[in-house]
């Protein structure tokens, strides 16, 4: 389950260039949905030459039938009565994609083919025409549809739509625990994570020795006497450590590739995601931080250096500076991983 089950998560959005006046319009909306980042596009039929503007997933729309490298993919079904009501529902178990549109949701409430479609093979998606609007849809889907056909009237949608969708990202409850050890370790394999994004002072990622309890380990955006600020770089822990994913799965450092996003949070809890640009693995020495939460007692490994930064009472402090007893910030998760999955199933990590 994504972080959150925030509704942005876990359901899709699709451009649609189609219903435009003209080609050059379609194009537009085309280039304006890569450079806002959508990845999936639905294309009219005449428009083929535009899968050469990037690289995306490229549907085409023909006539009321959604195809995919000429494969079908799901019908789009025009609300204006109940009959047409009732059409869309004998589609939910026949196709494999269902796109509503309406001009007045009076006429049938979006709730009630939520409900019909739960469950069903076909996936239930809803066609917005405006910024507002798609932000109704995402509201009201919070608890069954699976994603909006977006068709802006203009460009200038797309970078609103994307407002939209940053401004709704989860935000996650992090806690203070009080640190109980720090001890030096001998040299370790420890990871950087260099990501495509400047960071934020605040901002860091999640990592742990224990999936039950992540650490917030800080961006280095700070400079210091030593060394000059790496604003995309989290120097993020040893190779078996655990980082917390967008999709709410763990992963171990090591796994970590280009290419991938990363989930990056901020002091307040407020979440992002980032695209890794590189992973570095070097040989450094290394601290572990043990920290006290509700009785329990939770780890990390971090490299030993003045660079290495946590969030404490506030502050971003070094690494180097912690004492015993000074607060952490840290999120509590529930335990038992496999494969970075959640699982029902008693598991310790020490």
């Amino acid at each position: 389950m994504p972080i959150g089950g925030d509704p942005l998560n876990d359901r899709q959005v699709w451009i649609g260039a189609i219903f435009q006046p003209n080609k050059e319009s379609r194009k537009k909306i085309v280039l304006s949905a890569l450079e806002n980042g959508f990845d999936t596009i639905v294309l009219d039929k005449r428009d083929s030459a535009s899968k050469k503007l990037g690289r995306f997933r490229a549907m085409t729309l023909s006539g009321n039938s959604l195809t995919e490298d000429g494969r079908p993919v799901g019908k789009l079904v025009e609300i204006r009565s109940k009959d047409d009501e009732l059409k869309a529902k004998r589609m939910a178990d026949k196709e494999d994609h269902v796109v509503i549109s309406a001009r007045d949701w009076k006429v049938i409430p979006l709730e009630n083919l939520i409900v019909h479609f739960r469950g069903a093979k076909a996936k239930l998606f809803v066609l917005a025409r405006n910024a507002e609007e798609a932000k109704l849809f995402f509201e009201t889907m919070e608890h069954g549809s699976d994603g909006v056909l977006f068709i802006p009237s203009k460009s200038e949608d797309l970078a609103e739509l994307r407002k939209i969708i940053e401004a709704r990202a989860p935000t996650l409850t992090l806690r203070e625990g009080k640190i109980s050890g720090l001890r030096q370790l001998g040299l370790g394999d420890r990871v950087c994570i260099d990501t495509c994004s400047v960071l934020r002072i605040g901002e860091g990622m999640l990592i742990g020795n224990q999936s039950s309890c992540m650490f917030l380990i800080h961006s280095e955006t700070l400079e210091s006497e030593y060394a000059a600020s790496r604003p995309f770089r989290v120097n993020a822990g040893p190779v078996h450590a655990y980082i917390l994913m967008p999709d709410g799965t763990t992963r171990y450092l090591s796994e970590v590739r280009g290419g991938e996003e990363v989930l990056v949070v901020d002091s307040a809890g407020r979440t992002r995601t980032a695209v890794v640009g590189r992973t570095k693995v070097e040989r450094r020495p290394l601290l572990l931080i043990e920290a006290e939460v509700d009785g329990n007692t939770y780890s990390t490994i971090v490299q030993n250096a003045e660079t290495i930064r946590v969030y404490s009472g506030g502050e971003v402090i070094s690494v180097s500076k912690l004492k015993l007893g000074d607060p952490i910030l840290l999120r509590l998760e529930r335990g038992g991983r496999h494969f970075g999955m959640y699982v029902e199933e008693t598991i310790q990590e020490k």
